[in-house]
């Protein structure tokens, strides 16, 4: 990945624009051009904006991942604040949890296992053989990267580095990296750092009121004290014993943010059968006889078990059998039975016991007596897809019910080889049958034989079918299943299955058994388990609660549909969420001090915070500066006079006009407009966000909007630290300036899929900025030699009329909050009509007011994506007082939509002329015709125009128009089209057939034009006089073709056509229509007689030669 700092170019215009941004943000700073107060009345709609982002996590550097979600938020910002809103977007910084904890516990092993400095020890990596590059696919990576084979230390270490060698990476030194072995050090050296990178970013932020939160900072403590102390005395948190993702090494519950990776993974349930093994044991397990032993199979389907045949096991699997309690022993994997420890299902409670270990091979034949089963005793197969990852590797079967089990029963039966390959005795399994359970209408009561009949499935090792089957079949089976046997018989599938299950718990033949649904990986390296613990939740989805939440997010402002489907999917299934842990940093629950406010939970009131914190930490994020206020007078009743409409504190020693000023600040600014996240957190922290305002704030208090964006990947790549593809936030705006990192990020895309940060844009955006700011110079240089007066020329109000649908047009993006759409056309398409106009004035020259306006207007749009370079212009060049920030959004008349369409006809035709003649000279090239001679001819270009469809194809416009419903924007059926051509005028004159063949690739043509441009395609002329277009504009023409003159002449003229001379013929046979003119070009040439070229848009065909002196063309 090539950068423009490793590819020895200059630096020169970088170097400028940083220059620049230097400047602007110290002018920012000395008039605090940022800092949002509130007013004495209330804002009216649109008067003010406060907008935030949830505070990134203090263990690093703010990275491009941070800025391109943060940009949607400061480009929101910037829009409201240039129109004259009051804004204010505060920023505060995440220090809770456990990752900072367990880096520093981790760095303070490493010092004492190597050393300080640490020498750690070298893992040596033998060579491969092939040291060629291998062909890379795609952009999977650089061609330069190679591939080695680890040696087999390296690769069970993962591949993980110390967190010493992390500490380095980030720049620093061997004396600094220690002092992180305590962890309130990386609190006081990351956030002042981000503070840094935000503001070299140009943040319009009130930096007065950052925080950090943790009890580093007593304020934010006492708030999130009284948040806790508020939801308990609701009943919203209670103390219980739930299944949860938890991390043995940490010795607490492992939260989304606590999560190397599985975030948003939760647990499964399962029912555990107890299959019980019956004496005599073999010999692997005579060491357990005197005790009940099981062989534990995870179900999610315990209805089924009415029907097994057997169990199975993995052949090559390892099991052991592991001790339950006294008398009971399970035999099922390590990784289940750490589960079952870690939900009190173990002698020693997170301890498992493994009194032997077997593999599959010892567990076959074992004989059974299983819960519910039909048959009085079933064994122990082998089936070879058997998962030991999931569940417990014990697999109940029920071959009437799940295609996987019939046909692994069928390959046993059909294949004696089979059989004796595992030792498998036919008494254990050929006189075992399919048992009817289930019947449903389509596949009767044996639907796992029917459907692997139906899709011909032959053998157990067909997977993508049997896993299309097993999908059919579940379905069907729980949605329109009916039980045919047992004592729930007749009782639909959906109904009897919580009774069996309860019924099995309540008998002891089952337990419930959980774990993750997918594998959770803790940021202190180890693998999650799920466990049941007691301890404090936050009771999310209970229903009134659920309601309130509902009820706000339907009143949100969400953006997207995708957006708003994923809060509907979230609030769905979210439960009760585990607030407290014992490690890492935070607050102290304040009933419970053993325990910590985990990190999800201390973030979702903190929007409010922002409104008063400046008023007591008086702009020092730890609140360690001396202050008015002490954190201990702010009460619970202050609090609640503050943000729940409590009464006023009588009670409280604040000065009653400070509690009065924070009420202020806070009705003022609430309910925040908007606030700007990744996707992720869709499924945690925003929906808690919706939750504790519904049930802590009136409802005049909730949150007005939320937008949410994916990803960002780094020139089509993943952002990845380990490959370098990375960029921290610091690297960006040190490689390409902060506002080309700006620009670049808001090219990179608003919608939820992942966007795209482009290194190659940078850098386009470094030229364009500088190269933009040359050439205004250059005008304010050479400004008396520009026309001067009110716009007249067609070119100018062309121009006029671009600049105000650039403004009307680049506003509704911004407040859609399309900033990739407001970049297009606030910046690349009004530079474009500016290029555009400079080469139509041609010799009259361009309208210095114009000018002046374009620079103004320009300036303007561009200034929430590039600010400094906007202040910049603003203030240097074009000499204007205040800040452009600031300066309001720019004036501008309604567009002409009619005149955009009429210099787009315009365009379109001058440039199908110039195609044309390209083409001419090229065909003459290939003929050995001297082309200098030609480009030397006098040349004159005939341009016909036909304003208005006549005859036939007037007739069936009006047809279509006829059969158009607006409302659907559908034509009637072509049927009823065609039937009204036939009733038509030209229907009735003559043969009908020739009258389709003639009509019908018209008609044809209309529909396809009217969906990609609308309606107006079947008007019977254009909204604008082609003549009058082309004839002010014929001295542009000339000049952009290269003639000598133009003629535009009427198409009803009949003089018209003998100007053609013996080309007329030509030109009926192409005649113009509306929006198509044809041109006819003549030249003199000394090689040959004359030359021709007819003009047509739309269509192509080959040259044809006539007579061997005219060539013909149709474009």
């Amino acid at each position: 990945m090539t950068s423009n700092l490793d590819s020895g170019k200059s630096f020169a215009r970088r170097d400028r624009l940083l220059e620049i941004e230097s400047q602007v943000q110290k002018l920012w700073e000395e008039n605090n051009v940022f800092r949002a107060d509130a007013k004495d009345e209330s804002p009216r709609p649109g008067e003010k904006f406060f907008g935030n982002f949830p505070f990134p996590y203090m263990n690093g550097y703010l990275h491009l991942g941070h800025a391109f979600s943060l940009s949607k938020l400061e480009f929101a910002a910037g829009y409201h604040r240039l129109r004259g809103a009051n804004v204010l977007l505060p920023f505060a910084f995440h220090c809770t949890g456990m990752p900072i904890k367990a880096s520093a516990d981790k760095l303070s092993r490493e010092i004492q296992k190597f050393g300080n400095p640490p020498v750690f020890p070298v893992a040596l990596e033998e060579k491969s053989s092939d040291l060629e590059p291998k062909p890379i696919e795609g952009n999977q990576g650089l061609p330069d990267k190679f591939k080695g084979k680890k040696s087999k230390a390296v690769s069970k270490s993962g591949g993980d580095k110390y967190q010493w060698e992390i500490m380095r990476s980030y720049g620093l030194s061997d004396a600094e990296i220690s002092k992180f072995q305590d962890p309130y050090f990386w609190l006081t050296y990351f956030p002042p750092l981000a503070v840094e990178d935000l503001k070299a970013f140009g943040l319009g932020c009130d930096w007065r009121r950052t925080f950090i939160t943790t009890d580093m900072n007593p304020y934010f403590d006492t708030f999130v004290r009284w948040q806790m102390r508020k939801l308990k005395a609701m009943g919203k948190i209670v103390k219980d014993l739930r299944y949860t993702i938890y991390s043995p090494l940490d010795g607490q519950p492992c939260a989304d943010h606590d999560r190397a990776s599985g975030e948003g993974v939760i647990p499964q349930e399962y029912t555990l059968i107890k299959m019980e093994v019956v004496p005599p044991f073999p010999s692997k397990l005579v060491a357990l006889e005197g005790r009940k032993v099981y062989l534990a199979a995870a179900t999610l389907r315990p209805e089924t078990m009415y029907g097994q045949t057997n169990s199975w096991v993995l052949p090559d699997g390892k099991y052991g059998a592991f001790e339950i309690n006294e008398n009971e022993v399970f035999i099922l994997t390590e990784k289940a039975a750490l589960n079952l420890a870690y939900q009190r299902l173990s002698r020693f409670p997170e301890k498992p016991t493994c009194l032997a270990e077997l593999t599959g091979h010892d567990l076959i034949g074992l004989p059974l007596r299983s819960p519910l089963a039909y048959n009085e005793i079933i064994y122990t197969l082998p089936m070879l897809s058997v998962l030991t990852d999931k569940g417990t590797g014990i697999v109940t079967s029920v071959p009437s019910d799940s295609p996987d089990d019939f046909m692994a029963l069928q390959d046993l039966k059909l294949k004696p080889a089979f059989r004796a390959k595992f030792g498998v005795k036919d008494e254990w399994v050929l006189p075992f049958d399919i048992i009817p359970i289930i019947s449903t209408s389509e596949y009767g009561d044996r639907s796992a034989e029917k459907i692997c009949t139906e899709m011909k499935i032959k053998s157990q090792n067909e997977r993508e079918k049997l896993d299309a089957a097993k999908k059919v079949i579940y379905k069907g089976g729980f949605y329109e299943g009916v039980m045919t046997v047992g004592e729930y018989a007749g009782m639909r599938v959906q109904e009897a299955k919580s009774l069996i299950r309860s019924k099995l718990l309540e008998l002891g033949q089952a337990v419930v058994y959980s774990e993750p649904e997918k594998k959770v990986m803790s940021r202190s390296g180890d693998e999650c388990v799920v466990a049941l613990t007691d301890q404090w939740y936050i009771t999310y989805g209970e229903t009134e609660w659920k309601k309130a939440a509902e009820e706000c997010l339907a009143n949100m402002n969400l953006y997207s549909d995708e957006t708003r489907h994923g809060f509907e999917h979230t609030l769905s299934w979210l439960n009760q969420w585990a607030c407290s842990r014992s490690f890492g940093l935070g607050t102290r629950i304040p009933w419970d001090d053993e325990f910590l406010v985990e990190s999800l939970s201390d973030s979702t009131l903190y929007m409010a915070y922002y409104t008063v914190c400046h008023l007591f930490q008086n702009g020092d994020m730890y609140g360690s500066e001396s202050s008015s206020v002490k954190p201990e007078q702010l009460t619970d009743e202050v609090w609640d006079f503050l943000f729940c409409d409590g009464p006023f504190p009588e009670s409280s020693d604040i000065l009653s006009s400070l509690l009065e000023k924070m009420k202020r600040e806070f009705e003022y600014w609430y309910p925040f407009d908007l606030r700007v996240s990744g996707k992720d957190l869709i499924q945690n922290h925003l929906t808690f966000c919706i939750y504790n305002h519904a049930a802590l704030m009136p409802k005049h208090h909730w949150p007005r909007g939320f937008r949410c964006n994916g990803h960002i990947m780094l020139n089509s790549e993943k952002m990845s630290k380990s490959t370098g593809n990375f960029r921290t936030l610091r690297q960006a705006i040190e490689e390409f300036s902060a506002d080309a990192t700006r620009f670049s990020l808001a090219d990179a895309g608003d919608g939820m899929d992942d966007a795209n940060f482009v290194f190659e844009t940078s850098n386009a955006a470094i030229l364009r900025l500088t190269k933009e700011i040359s050439w205004m110079q250059e005008v304010l240089d050479a400004e008396s030699s520009l026309r001067v007066g009110a716009p007249s020329t067609y070119a100018d109000h062309v121009f006029a009329n671009e600049i105000n649908i650039a403004a009307k047009t680049t506003e509704k993006n911004y407040s859609d909050y399309l900033f990739r759409e407001a970049l297009k056309t606030g910046f690349y398409d009004l530079q474009a009509a500016r290029d555009e106009y400079r080469f139509s004035c041609g010799s009259g020259g361009m309208n210095r007011d114009l000018l002046w306006r374009f620079m103004d207007v320009q300036t303007r749009l561009i200034t929430p994506i590039c600010p400094h370079y906007a202040e910049y212009v603003w203030k240097e060049i074009l000499k204007k007082d205040g800040f452009v920030i600031k300066a309001g959004w720019p004036q501008a008349d309604s567009p002409d939509l009619t005149l955009k369409k009429a210099n787009k006809y315009l365009q379109d035709s001058i440039a199908a002329m110039r195609k044309l003649l390209q083409k001419q000279v090229s065909g003459s090239k290939k003929s050995n015709i001297n082309v200098a001679s030609i480009e030397k001819k006098t040349t004159v270009g005939l341009i016909y125009v036909n304003e208005q469809y006549d005859g036939w194809k007037r007739e069936c416009l009006n047809i279509l128009r006829s059969k158009f419903d607006s409302m659907t924007s559908t034509f009637a059926p072509d049927q009823k089209i065609l039937k009204a051509l036939q009733q038509s005028t030209i229907g009735q004159e003559g043969n009908i057939k020739q009258t389709q063949k003639l009509c019908m690739p018209f008609l044809r043509f209309k529909k396809d034009e009217v969906v990609a441009v609308g309606v107006h395609a079947l008007d019977l002329r254009l909204p604008f006089g082609e003549i009058e277009v082309l004839e002010e504009n014929a001295e542009l023409i000339k000049r952009q073709l290269g003639l000598e003159r133009v003629e535009i002449l009427s198409a009803s003229d009949p003089d018209a056509f003998a100007k053609a001379g013996p080309h007329v013929s030509l030109l009926k046979q192409n005649p113009p229509s509306p929006g198509n003119p044809t041109a006819i070009f003549l030249s003199v040439d000394v090689t040959f007689d004359k030359s021709s070229m007819l003009l047509k848009k739309k269509d192509l065909i080959d040259a044809e030669k006539d007579d061997g002196d005219r060539e013909k063309l149709r474009i």
